[in-house]
């Protein structure tokens, strides 16, 4: 059995080994929390650049200069590759992952604290390489976040294909490699370390959607890195994995046999359970905060941990839904239309319980509580227009429009950054022993989920209308160019939105430093995190090892001295 016990039997001392290299899966955690809040800086920064270009194509900007086809082609690519890699995956998984997994199962650490650390500067490496593409000859790479070959398997296929498109490729493999030691690491604890009395089907929720997140990592992360190896090989040692018999500017290329296909089987077969690993996180928090603010147990625990099972099953099924338009057989996409269609049936029962756990509870309509329920809100319209995309009837017409934009930027994007939102407002008085200003905290969510609707929702009007993306310009084609005005609003409200974020950090800031202290508990809730010391100590629980008689959410108790038990409270409380 692994044990991370000898690791912690003195505090590190010195700045390096406490702060920089640490071993300490809390200061892990947050490292690759504000690794993850820069990433989503940069990705922000390029999509307004984006929306300034749409609709302002001939402006020149100081600092960037005029926007090009190709340079706009390149920050749509930077732009999906940054907020999909180092923002959905780096901060729900590596930061909140990392410090509560183990206090909340009750470890004193990952099982494997040093290939914890290992992950961590592995992905952080991986960031450094992918942001270098801005700065090497030719740029940043134009081919789209989904690399899609022929296009990113020759160097000689347009500007930032060259040793650009290396370096995103590099990137995507170092991050891959990363995120293979980071799921042994959450399985093994999972499995390992939890405390007495702690059985499966006692872990908060929250711990669930960690562990399913890993396990979809382990098997998703391999095929991506083994399909990037071989796109590297074909771009530089004259392989032909991926590239046919093909003409570039006349040239004949020197490869031949190879099938573009390949490359989308091995990506989507990855990429679709990358939209799980970044959402489940999301609704681990969404449970966990829902229960504890609407003082009542969480509706239907175990319907929510096999729905979460479901998800993760069922995710690896249905990579052939983005492929509609390949050329597949009408056979094929018919199974994969109905998989994709079961995949709405435990996300509905989900919803539901979500639903039945806030009926006739005492809301208390803090921070979290908002960002869970605008989790749950962005969750169901972003879900919603999946069923016309998983049709090959209709997904052949909105096929690279702006309707599948809207669509998975509403379920992917903005509902797991709420999630995000929700475990900080949730969980930073524990991490930093401060809370943060709850004022600002409310007007932070109203102008943020006001403006993922006005940003998010048009794109399927634009999509219906037949607005195309990845387009540059809109303004050389009649037909489009009537669609401008929608384009004017969307950039407006980006712009209001991005202005927004502003708040979130201020406040983070000054709310570490300057905020009211917090208490052990401040918001009443029954899970371990909450028994201990605020920040917790060295190792989690001071030395105790917590002894578990209660499941995680037992609030509103009947005959219990206050109105919710804690998992480590004696057994002789009455619970549910």
């Amino acid at each position: 059995m692994a044990t991370p016990a000898s690791v912690h039997a003195h505090t590190p001392q010195g700045f390096i080994r406490k702060y920089i290299f640490s071993l300490d899966h809390k200061v892990i955690g947050i490292q690759y929390f504000f690794l993850a809040l820069t990433a989503v800086f940069v990705g922000m920064f390029l999509s307004l650049l984006m929306r300034i270009h749409l609709v302002w194509p001939a402006a020149v900007l100081p600092f960037v200069g005029e926007i090009k086809p190709e340079t706009y082609l390149s920050l749509l690519t930077m732009h999906g590759t940054i907020m999909v890699f180092f923002v959905l995956t780096t901060a729900p998984q590596g930061g909140f992952g990392n410090y509560f997994l183990p206090i909340q199962i009750g470890a004193p650490d990952m099982a494997f604290p040093v290939l914890n650390m290992l992950s961590f500067w592995t992905t952080f490496v991986g960031f450094v390489v992918i942001l270098a593409a801005f700065f090497v000859t030719g740029g940043a790479p134009l081919h789209g976040w989904t690399g899609y070959a022929p296009l990113s398997a020759l160097p000689s296929a347009g500007p930032g294909e060259g040793l650009g498109a290396d370096l995103w490729i590099t990137s995507i493999a170092i991050f891959c490699v990363a995120s293979l030691m980071g799921a042994l690491n959450f399985i093994t604890t999972t499995l390992d370390l939890r405390a007495k009395g702690m059985t499966m089907m006692r872990m908060p929720l929250t711990v669930w959607s960690w562990f399913i997140t890993a396990i979809l990592g382990l098997l998703a992360f391999g095929v991506l890195l083994s399909a990037g190896i071989l796109l590297l090989m074909d771009r530089n040692l004259g392989t032909s994995f991926y590239v046919p018999l093909v003409v570039v500017n006349g040239q004949i290329m020197g490869h031949k046999g190879g099938s573009p296909l390949l490359w989308q089987h091995l990506f989507w077969f990855f990429g679709h359970p990358e939209v799980y690993i970044a959402i489940l996180p999301g609704m681990g928090v969404a449970s966990q905060v829902l229960s504890t603010f609407s003082r009542k147990p969480i509706f239907g625990y175990r319907a929510m941990v096999y729905a979460m099972l479901s998800i993760g099953f069922f995710g690896f099924m249905v990579w052939g839904h983005h492929m509609f338009m390949s050329g597949m057989s009408p056979y094929s996409a018919f199974a994969f239309s109905i998989l994709t269609m079961c995949i709405g049936v435990p996300s509905a029962i989900k919803t539901f319980n979500w639903l039945g756990t806030m009926y006739k509870g005492r809301i208390r309509f803090q921070t979290p509580m908002l960002y869970a329920i605008g989790f749950v809100s962005l969750f169901v319209s972003g879900g919603l227009s999946g069923p016309f995309l998983a049709q090959p009837v209709l997904d052949i017409q909105l096929h690279d429009t702006y309707f599948v934009v809207g669509h998975f930027h509403l379920i992917m994007g903005v509902a797991a950054i709420f999630g995000m939102f929700a475990a900080t407002y949730y969980w930073f008085p524990k991490m930093f022993g401060r809370m943060m200003n709850e004022t600002w905290g409310r007007v932070h969510f109203f102008l943020t989920l006001a403006g993922t609707y006005a940003i998010f929702m048009p794109m399927h009007y634009l999509g219906m209308a037949g607005g195309t993306r990845r387009y540059s310009q809109y303004t050389e084609v009649a037909y489009l160019q009537k669609l401008m005005p929608i384009h004017q609003f969307m950039t407006y409200a980006a712009f209001i939105t991005i202005a927004a974020q502003f708040i979130f950090v201020l406040n983070l800031f000054w709310s570490m430093f300057k905020g009211p202290k917090a208490s052990d508990n401040p918001w009443e809730a029954t899970t371990l995190e909450w028994t201990t010391a605020t920040p917790p100590p060295h190792d989690n629980f001071g030395g105790v090892t917590p002894v578990v008689n209660h499941g995680p959410y037992e609030y509103s108790v009947p005959g219990a001295p206050k109105d919710y038990v804690m998992q480590n409270d004696p057994a002789t409380v009455a619970t549910h």
